[in-house]
């Protein structure tokens, strides 16, 4: 089960995020639901559509599935899924 202690070994698609901190401004305070998710990308669909924050330089507030808020930094994120998965 994903918790705080666990998000980063966790799949991040289907979470509600919010973009809490972001070197760049635009970023900032985009909310929405994780859609996909890359090596250095984080795909938010958001109610004017689909935006691609960089993981580097952002700060996330992630809604877990038992409604617990996370913030995370993206540096800790930056690997593929898939591998960042496998070093669980």
């Amino acid at each position: 089960m994903i918790s705080c202690q666990n998000v980063t070994r966790h799949e991040l698609i289907g979470l509600d995020v919010l973009v809490a901190g972001a070197t760049n401004p635009l970023h900032q305070g985009v909310s929405g639901h994780i859609i996909d998710e890359t090596r250095n990308l984080v795909a938010i669909r958001t109610q004017v559509g689909i935006k691609k924050i960089p993981k580097a330089g952002s700060l996330f507030r992630l809604s877990l599935p038992d409604n617990t808020l996370v913030e995370i930094h993206g540096s800790a994120l930056i690997l593929a899924p898939e591998k960042r998965l496998k070093r669980a």
